[in-house]
């Protein structure tokens, strides 16, 4: 064993970890946004709607400001997309130039949903001075649906570098006879799919409804952090158990398709029956397991609904074809991390229903408003834990079976690559901190609206009079609701 890990490290090119440490942080950044491009555009719509339904002028009001900071969160994400989107290219020109004929598509759809997204949220953004207030909305429906199709695009080309399926080889190993259907609906798919999208609306809605609940702590209980907290913390909720079986679904989905990564996720080291579960611990490249908590048989019947279920093992493969003990473990931890988050969370949407239940209000106890104001933040950990259970647990392979890692990376000198990830790293901090000190700024004129203070009276109003209707101009008739000035400041 000691001498195939020998020849595998001296069989690594050395541009092999600056380039995974390259994608690691780009991705690990961007995945950060994805939540409310995806997500934020449907809630905000919720609110819209509710606020036009019932002539709820607080409702707009939260509807026009998320409607901003998803404007510029999605320039961010240009950004940072149109640098991950260079970076398949650059980086992994060995998979892109052999693969990119069959899987490629993905990635064109998504591109079109980015553009088609671009131009509904100027019109949404637009349509908040000019159009009439159910022109508007509607308008903005295909807003989300744009949304859901990027997320089509890009977990259709990552399901199929996870069961690689709509091809044929020719003799020397290329592909042939593409078939675009298959490419796409592959067989982790529609598992991936929905685990994702459901993950991305409830990541959104818990961030969102946490902004508000640390307003509750801090003593601000008037309507408008009511409502701002209730609607998202309610899709959230309503979503979290659904999620958890998603997950459980996508996992057993895993174990059927992709046998060696479900080992490496579960730590799983010999093929057997009656294996058991580890919540975290370490495994040791002997097989060995240390730390953790072990229960007896579950791993299997997680599996296949019986202690008689035979989970394959890492071991089961040779050793270059399988994850090694540490991306194994890494992976385990990820996985597990995401299973407790999303288990707790569990818990805190039951409390939210109960209250429902029992008082038709939300709960009083500060302490609900505490996990409330972290559950935002948990959610963003488990969607980075989410990504690297994905792709670390497929290691060694670039495209699952088919190409290696190594086999797709860039001949640029390792140096090189090293010094682009300093500055993609410094572009990046600069980025998000301009990112949050617009988010910032919009807070702290929003509350000097809503306030009224002698500052807001110095300079001209940062907001409209309405929801609907330039700023400095007399608001024309029937075209919407004044907005409620004795609400708090915005979170």
């Amino acid at each position: 064993m000691l001498s195939t890990a020998v020849l595998v490290a001296n069989s690594t090119p050395a541009q092999l970890l600056p380039a995974r440490e390259l994608m690691a942080f780009t991705l690990a950044s961007h995945i950060l946004l994805v939540p409310f491009g995806v997500a934020l555009p449907f809630i905000t719509l919720l609110m819209h709607h509710r606020g036009l339904r019932r002539g709820d002028p607080v409702a707009l009001t939260l509807a026009r400001r998320w409607s901003a900071v998803m404007a510029v969160q999605f320039a961010i994400g240009v950004v940072t997309g149109t640098v991950l989107s260079f970076e398949f290219g650059l980086l992994w020109p060995g998979m892109m130039g052999r693969w990119g004929d069959v899987f490629g598509l993905g990635f064109g759809i998504e591109a079109w949903a980015f553009f088609l997204e671009a131009v509904l949220i100027a019109i949404y953004l637009y349509g908040w001075r000019r159009l009439k207030p159910w022109t508007h909305f509607w308008l903005a429906v295909p807003l989300p649906l744009t949304a859901l199709m990027g997320a089509f695009g890009i977990i259709a080309a990552n399901s199929w570098m996870n069961t690689p399926q709509g091809f044929g080889l020719d003799a020397q190993g290329k592909p042939v006879h593409v078939d675009v259907r298959q490419a796409i609906f592959t067989p982790m798919f529609g598992p991936q799919y929905w685990h994702f999208v459901a993950a991305m609306l409830l990541t959104a809605g818990y961030v969102v409804a946490g902004v508000y609940a640390v307003g509750w702590l801090r003593g601000r209980r008037d309507r408008y952090h009511r409502l701002g907290f209730t609607v998202p913390f309610t899709v959230a909720a309503v979503l979290t158990p659904v999620q958890f079986m998603l997950g459980d679904s996508a996992a057993r989905a895993v174990f059927h398709k992709q046998p060696i990564k479900f080992a490496a996720t579960e730590i799983v080291w010999k093929t057997d029956t009656h294996v058991p579960e580890y919540m975290f611990g370490r495994l040791h490249p002997d097989g060995t397991i240390s730390g953790g908590l072990k229960i007896p048989q579950l791993d299997s019947i997680l599996a296949g609904f019986s202690p008689d279920t035979k989970v394959t093992g890492l071991s089961s493969v040779a050793a270059n074809d399988r994850p090694t003990a540490t991306q194994a473990t890494i992976a385990h931890w990820a996985f597990d991390i995401m299973v407790t988050v999303g288990s707790v969370l569990i818990l805190l949407a039951l409390w939210y229903a109960w209250s429902w239940w029992r008082h038709r209000d939300n709960p009083r106890s500060r302490w609900f408003y505490r996990c409330a104001a972290l559950a935002g933040a948990a959610c963003l950990i488990t969607v980075e834990c989410g990504w690297i259970t994905a792709e670390v647990g497929r290691q060694p392979w670039i495209v699952y079976q088919h190409m290696r890692v190594s086999e797709a990376v860039t001949s640029t000198r390792a140096g090189s690559l090293w010094a682009m990830l300093g500055i993609v790293v410094v572009v990046y901090v600069a980025v998000f901190a301009a990112f949050l000190a617009v988010v910032l700024k919009m807070r702290t004129r929003w509350r000097i609206a809503d306030e009224g203070t002698a500052a807001a009276r110095a300079e001209p109003p940062p907001e409209t009079d309405t929801p609907y209707g330039p700023r400095s101009e007399p608001e024309p008739a029937a075209t919407g609701a004044a907005p409620d000035h004795t609400s708090g400041g915005a979170s």
